[in-house]
């Protein structure tokens, strides 16, 4: 078996508990592949990087995630092609993509190499643009966030599903989410929790300065088109963190691709029972 490792190395506690797992992977004989960001710490050296592997290449079996769930989504940036499912262990705060704490770590990883857990396809959002300019990192496992930029007043976002105009949200922005995505920037902004592999989509304003606009739930074959206007010109893209700022002309199309992420379920770990422990819920 072989096991690629994830991980933020600026976080001393979080690299405590990667050489650990490591070692404990090792005495198990799994082989272990490294992070480009770990593959430069002093210790990593000695292990294969992801970067020689590709599509073509000796396919990894599990990626594992050690951080929270921004750790988490760049994972799922970093090898969502390679359709290696991703198990997350959680170092950060609420971690509603991590299956585990480091607490129970190598109670996790006994489940995995004993193959107690099921393969989740997770839904994604794909996004495109108008003309010449270009999405550096299209694919959201999240969300995809149209924000203001800067210190600039409120945005006009012109919003049509599938070729018909919807509504103008003028507000500090507009959130398109995926079932899995509910649970993050969609959940602080007052948006509406869903069963994981609900069809849907969710678009939640940000700030509104409307009382009657609230979030709507769509279905996830509809395509997104956005049109954006600002006082200053110019407006930022969020996708799953990823940001870059394009100017008013440049429209948005969102839709949902044929790519899945696929994520590890350990057997007794749901949706519910993750409800239950990170939201209190029935406590």
């Amino acid at each position: 078996m072989i096991v690629a490792i994830f991980a933020n190395s600026f976080r001393a506690e979080t690299m405590r508990e990667v050489k650990h797992l490591i070692d404990y992977l090792q005495a198990k004989e799994i082989e272990i592949v490294l992070s480009h960001e770990l593959h430069q710490e002093p210790f990593g050296r000695e292990y294969a990087s992801i970067d020689d592997y590709n599509q073509d290449s000796e396919q990894i079996d599990f990626a594992i995630s050690i951080g929270g769930d921004g750790t988490f989504l760049t994972t799922a940036s970093l090898v969502g092609h390679l359709d290696i499912p991703i198990l997350g262990i959680n170092c950060g705060h609420l971690g509603f993509l991590a299956e585990a704490q480091t607490a129970n770590a190598e109670q996790v990883l006994d489940q995995l190499l004993n193959g107690e857990y099921t393969i989740e396809k997770r839904r994604m959002l794909e996004v495109s643009c108008s003309a010449d300019n270009k999405i550096l990192s299209p694919f959201a496992l999240n969300e995809v966030a149209v924000l203001k930029q800067g210190l600039s007043s409120m945005i006009s976002i012109d919003t049509y599903l599938n070729g018909e105009y919807l509504h103008t949200y003028k507000a500090d922005g507009l959130l398109v989410a995926t079932p899995t995505g509910s649970t993050a920037y969609n959940l602080s902004i007052g948006g509406p929790l869903l069963e994981p592999h609900t069809r849907a989509i969710v678009l939640s304003p940000v700030a509104t300065h409307s009382l009657s606009v609230r979030p709507l739930v769509i279905s996830d074959d509809c395509k997104i088109d956005l049109k954006i206007s600002s006082r200053n010109g110019k407006y930022m893209i969020s996708i799953d963190g990823r940001s870059q700022v394009f100017a008013d002309d440049v429209t948005l199309h969102i839709e949902k691709p044929q790519r899945t992420i696929k994520l590890v379920q350990l057997h007794g770990s749901n949706f519910v029972q993750s409800l239950k422990d990170k939201l209190q819920w029935g406590r």
